[in-house]
């Protein structure tokens, strides 16, 4: 690609958006590359413990909290989000798993998301570099410590919801997020503005969670069944094991009540932009799973997300599983 000079800050902001648009991703923005707003309540979570086991969240704090320290002379940030579900199916209910089965997180139930993006982006950046050549460009979907979140909100993606996760006013949470930190200097387009928090006095997300999670805006990791399936390598502590019921990856409660992700006549018309998401599984037999060996494990999570979880942990999971089912048994 020929190099194109000048252009204004909200030029390239805008040509970056549009080869966002073409990698089919279904949000885009920027914004400032700034320190985070909330320095404080980060450090407080992790004085707290409330990250569990996830030792790796106390490495790179100061970068955590300036994303400026995470490349040099960095001065914005675009971000950009695919969606993995739609919100044309259940809402306030999990949808039906076949009997013995052990339920799958929505965002696991595809490709791995994580090499989807990630090849997108690395497309988009070797583009930027080849337009401005005098600037630096580094992808990240979960590889950096970047505060993912709090800067897709200020790209005008959505709000950060009382269950933590983003929220778009017509694509709901079923989101997934990633981006490219710059030298270059990028302005916000008129069209893109910060959407304003519309959570309101809605507290579903906080009452339905099994495990008393949820406090407004922050997640206690440690008690999240996400956390417990997927992060968690140590056993699970007992008083979780019913709250757990047939969930073995991850959970979906907290999604599945927020009212902006109810099926809508709007919700209908957005499709998923990419196969790659497209579930090829929503559940696993558990008696298949108890007894998986390392083979098994790797066939049935091939181009899976659910690599992160280990042999041992998927057959303690579905072990888990198993007895709530029993538990239920007339």
């Amino acid at each position: 690609m020929p190099y194109i000079a000048p252009m204004l800050p909200v030029q390239r902001a805008k040509h970056i958006i549009e080869l966002c648009r073409a990698e089919r991703f279904a949000l885009a923005g920027v914004c400032e590359a700034q320190p985070s707003d909330h320095p404080d309540a980060l450090r407080e979570w992790l004085a707290a413990g409330k990250h569990g086991s996830m030792t790796y969240l106390e490495n790179h704090t100061d970068i955590r909290i300036d994303p400026r320290l995470l490349l040099d002379d960095a001065r914005s940030v675009i971000m950009v989000a695919d969606q993995y579900d739609t919100r044309t199916g259940p809402s306030a209910t999990h949808e039906a798993i076949p009997e013995g089965h052990g339920r799958i997180a929505r965002y696991a139930r595809g490709d791995d998301y994580h090499a989807s993006i990630k090849k997108r982006l690395h497309r988009i950046c070797d583009l930027l570099r080849e337009t401005f050549p005098d600037d630096a460009f580094r992808a990240f979907v979960d590889t950096a410590p970047i505060l993912e979140r709090e800067h897709a909100a200020r790209a005008g993606l959505g709000w950060i919801g009382k269950h933590t996760l983003l929220i778009h006013p017509r694509r709901g949470s079923y989101l997934f997020l990633g981006g490219i930190i710059t030298t270059l200097e990028l302005e916000s387009p008129v069209h893109q503005s910060v959407i304003p928090d519309h959570c309101g006095t809605c507290t579903r997300c906080i009452d339905a969670c099994p495990t008393q999670a949820i406090t407004p805006y922050s997640v206690d990791a440690s008690r999240c069944i996400s956390y417990l399936t997927i992060e968690r390598r140590e056993p699970i502590d007992a008083q979780f094991h019913e709250a757990i019921d047939d969930m073995i990856f991850g959970c979906d409660i907290c999604q599945e009540v927020c009212p902006h992700n109810a099926p809508t006549a709007v919700g209908q018309r957005i499709r998923l932009l990419h196969d790659t998401y497209a579930p090829r599984h929503s559940s696993l037999p558990l008696n298949d799973v108890v007894q998986w060996t390392s083979d098994d494990r790797s066939r049935a999570f091939r181009k899976s997300a659910m690599k992160r979880a280990t042999l041992d942990m998927m057959k303690r999971n579905a072990s888990i599983a198993l007895g709530n089912s029993e538990e239920i048994e007339p």
